[in-house]
């Protein structure tokens, strides 16, 4: 099997490096090598964070260069433009259609984008939108859509979802355990 690549992007808060770890935990228990980088840049001031995770029959490097992640998942649409310059040609993007205003806006020094999302679209033939804020929000915590977006990515990935389900129990704090697993399977659900 080729080595895939897997580049995560958001904002400190969202759940990014949960994700990582649900992720890199249930690809060791399908028997992939993986190995994954993690960068949490200023991430209690909602700066960005990123998380590149690579894995395959031998793996030998977590870092992804630029053009060579097969999926994008960006957790917030500007971290999508920020970070698309590593999905490759051929990649998919999964975007959540989430505003969380860097600094520079809320201050006034920048303007956030407008048109983001067709943006993308039109630069990202595979693009796939997912409103995971007000998914997670059905499942009964917001939180949880971090796992609504790792629920798309599975089924996207073609991965084993009962890996998953495990993983979730085995990862995330008992009180939280349902919330996410309902959440993944909505993500899952939303790409059949």
């Amino acid at each position: 099997m080729t080595v895939k690549s897997i580049f995560i992007s958001g904002v400190g808060g969202q759940g990014n490096i949960l994700a990582g770890k649900v992720i890199t935990t249930a690809l060791v228990n399908q028997g992939y090598d993986v190995k994954m980088s993690e960068v949490h840049g200023m991430a209690q001031r909602g700066g960005s964070v990123i998380t590149q995770i690579r894995y395959g029959e031998r793996v030998y490097s977590p870092l992804i260069e630029k053009g060579g992640a097969d999926v994008l998942l960006a957790f917030e649409k500007l971290e999508a433009v920020r970070y698309i310059e590593y999905l490759s040609p051929e990649g998919t993007l999964i975007v959540n259609d989430l505003e969380l205003p860097p600094a520079s806006v809320l201050t006034g020094k920048a303007e956030y984008p407008p048109d983001i999302i067709e943006r993308l679209k039109s630069e990202v033939k595979n693009t796939i939108v997912v409103d995971a804020v007000n998914i997670a929000r059905e499942c009964g915590e917001v939180r949880a859509q971090n796992m609504v977006l790792v629920g798309v990515l599975a089924r996207v990935m073609d991965w084993s979802k009962q890996s998953f389900m495990e993983v979730i129990k085995e990862v995330v704090p008992v009180r939280f355990a349902q919330i996410n697993i309902d959440a993944f399977n909505r993500g899952w659900e939303l790409h059949g």
